[in-house]
């Protein structure tokens, strides 16, 4: 029986570790990627294959378009399964109002939270297809439902990367392919502490008083991300595609039982509120 391969961007940081971990423990082979080599050789080096699986690294800073298109050839033309891609690599980008924030940090967050994982799933989808299916995963984050003041680029990004796996959904399910965004909630990573270093004037009295919170009592478990993460991996979410979902809000273990009701309605997906649907009486036709 061929290997079961997972590809996690950024998986050297918080989350991404803890996928790395959970996915090689449930008995996944892996391919890594991530800025630091260093890094990523030591997380590969601690993990104990159970199953007989391996792990490849791949150096890549997602920042940089043509090391991007280099790993999405890679990815493409290597022999390697390709059975799940977890888009989980991100920066935050600049804090603080729009005007004031620098457009090359803009351009970078674009191209890391955006740009980078559209290239990487365009690379692999071929690839999926011709193996009968696969799982693309997406991670979403704060501003992609709703306004993030101060945070303009990685909100825009995100808000886009959803609607992106919305839209490639409905391209890739004739294929047998599954695409879904996970909302991880805030958790105790390197970006929380960015925010708390840019400060109040900068990031807003809300920003830093979540960011405070999160540090001091750890967030939202990322060990249930990655649970989320396997569930739409595994052939346990067959039927679930083109969907936002909170790992910690959303009873998705249940979600299985109602895949009519998903398939046939507009539930866990961006959509525009009109003031219909607000009760308004007044502004629609």
């Amino acid at each position: 029986m061929s290997a079961t391969y997972a590809v996690i961007t950024g998986a050297t940081g918080g989350l991404g570790r803890t996928l790395a971990e959970s996915f090689w423990h449930a008995g996944y082979s892996l391919h890594l990627v991530g800025r630091d080599l260093g890094a990523l050789q030591q997380l590969r080096e601690g993990l104990s294959s159970r199953f007989g699986q391996t792990c490849m690294v791949a150096h890549c800073d997602l920042s940089v378009p043509a090391a991007v298109r280099a790993l999405g050839e890679a990815l493409s033309q290597g022999d390697i399964r390709v059975d799940v891609l977890i888009n989980n690599a991100a920066v935050q980008g600049p804090i603080g109002p729009v005007w004031i924030n620098d457009v090359a940090g803009w351009e970078v967050a674009i191209q890391v939270n955006l740009l980078a994982p559209m290239a990487i799933c365009r690379a692999v989808v071929p690839k999926m297809i011709a193996a009968g299916g696969g799982s693309i995963i997406n991670l979403s984050g704060g501003g992609a439902t709703g306004s993030r003041p101060n945070f303009s680029a990685y909100a825009s990004a995100k808000a886009a990367l959803v609607r992106f796996s919305e839209t490639l959904a409905q391209e890739a399910k004739p294929h047998g392919v599954k695409v879904n965004c996970i909302a991880p909630g805030a958790m105790k990573t390197s970006m929380m502490g960015q925010v708390l270093a840019a400060g109040t004037a900068l990031a807003g009295t809300r920003e830093i008083d979540l960011a405070t919170q999160v540090v001091a009592d750890g967030g939202s478990s990322m060990a249930r991300v990655a649970e989320l993460a396997l569930f739409l991996a595994s052939s346990a979410s067959d039927g679930i595609t083109g969907k936002l979902i909170s790992a910690v809000w959303d009873d998705w273990q249940q979600w299985p039982q109602h895949l009519s009701e998903l398939e046939t309605s507009d539930v866990y997906t961006l959509r525009r509120i009109a003031g219909r649907d607000r009760g308004f009486t007044w502004g629609d036709k």
